[in-house]
This record gives C-alpha cells, structure tokens and sequence, in this order.
C-alpha cells in the first residue's frame, strides 16, 4: 500500500489579506476545507498542515490535520512552496518512514471536491507520472502581452485568426493541488518535472482567494455548485 502524504502549506503573513488562511470562508476557517477533502479521499495515508503560525497550527490539528512548525527562514514572503515541502518531507518520513508520493494543496483555492483529488491520484498512477498538475480547459483563450508599450498577441496570430474549431485545446494550471514523487521535489527542486501529467477539474474549480474581491465570488461559487448540492 502506498504511503500518500497531503501537504497543505499555509504560511501566517499574507500581504492582501491578513491572516488569510484563517479567514472565515462559508462559516469555517479557510484553511480547514482543504484539510477536510484531503481527509476524505480514501487513498491519502496522512494529512499534514505546514505553518510557521501557532494559530494555524492549532486550527489545522482541531479540524483533525498533522501539524509540522515551519522554521522562520522558511515562511518570509521570498521563500519558496518547494522549500516548505521538502522541510515537511524530512520531517514525515523521520514519523511515518519514506513517503511514496506528495500531494500539495493549496489552501486558498477551497473550490474542489475529494474526488477531484481521488480522480487525480488514480490518473497519476496508472499513467506511472513523475508529477501532475490540476487544471482546467480554457477553451478559446486569446492571450496578449504588453512590450514596450506595444500589444503582442501570444497564443495566436491576430492577423490570421482561422476559425475557432482549428485551435488545439489549452489549459490552465489553476494552482489548486500538485502531485509529485518525493524524488522529483528533491532532483529538480521544483514540484513538476520528469514525465508530467495533467488531471482536469472544472473551470468554475480555478478561481482561488488573493484578495477580498475574492471572497465573496468563491464563496457563491461554493455555496451554488458544491453546499448546495449537499
């Protein structure tokens, strides 16, 4: 049986919200919803919360989490999500022995559900990845860039447009949870790297919480598409 740790970094500082994994999110604190779908999917050994904030902590372990104390050097606003989880990794395997593969959460992006987890894991190991990404389809995306003071399109040729059925599908990564193996985190010191594979959420899933305008949106998407259902 393999061992599938869910790492969920949540750091105490945040610039545009302060204390913003412990805002109050459809009537619970943020950071508890991604503990609890990481609670539910079945094929997750343990789940982990990472924080450099003793009310993070505490929080994470009420709502049933691991906690692991993030060291200062680690939890500055230049620090790296990567460095937290290869600190979270030492310290598990030191408690529950090596680790099989990592799952990391985001805990600002509260929109998904267990079995996108669950879904996303089984794509992982039956197509033998090395790392993974959640995302969504984007459909007919046209992307500019301002260089220079002069707009460029990206992603395709304003000139010759074509027609909308020719374009190849695109994907957003929408940041809500990576999969990796603890050995591509420690060879390329990055989350995605070897054979890298894509699990696809729905694109209502992709909106996360970087600032107060946020809230309000994610919580109706919430309530609308998820609680209510419920």
């Amino acid at each position: 049986m393999q061992n599938i740790v869910a790492i969920i970094p949540a750091r105490g500082g945040s610039k545009g919200i302060p204390k913003k994994n412990l805002l109050s999110f459809c009537g619970k604190p943020l950071v508890s919803w991604t503990i609890n779908q990481a609670l539910s999917v079945k094929s997750i050994s343990s789940v982990w919360v990472t924080s450099d904030s003793k009310e993070i902590l505490a929080v994470a372990k009420h709502f049933g989490a691991n906690t692991i104390s993030r060291p200062k050097s680690l939890s500055s606003d230049t620090s790296t999500t990567e460095s937290a989880w290869k600190h979270a990794l030492n310290v598990i395997e030191e408690k529950t022995g090596s680790v099989d593969v990592m799952i990391g959460l985001q805990p600002t992006s509260p929109i998904r559900e267990p079995k996108d987890i669950e879904k996303a894991i089984k794509i992982f190991n039956k197509s033998k990845y090395d790392s993974l990404f959640s995302a969504s389809e984007i459909g007919d995306f046209y992307i500019w860039q301002k260089k220079r003071q002069k707009l460029i399109s990206l992603n395709y040729d304003y000139e010759n447009r074509g027609r909308r059925q020719d374009y190849t599908k695109q994907y957003v990564e929408n940041g809500s949870f990576y999969i990796f193996k603890p050995q591509t985190l420690t060879k390329f010191n990055n989350r995605l790297g070897g054979k890298i594979g894509i699990s696809l959420m729905d694109f209502w899933k992709s909106f996360e919480i970087d600032s107060f305008e946020d809230i309000d949106l994610c919580e109706t998407l919430m309530k609308h598409y998820i609680l209510k259902s419920k």
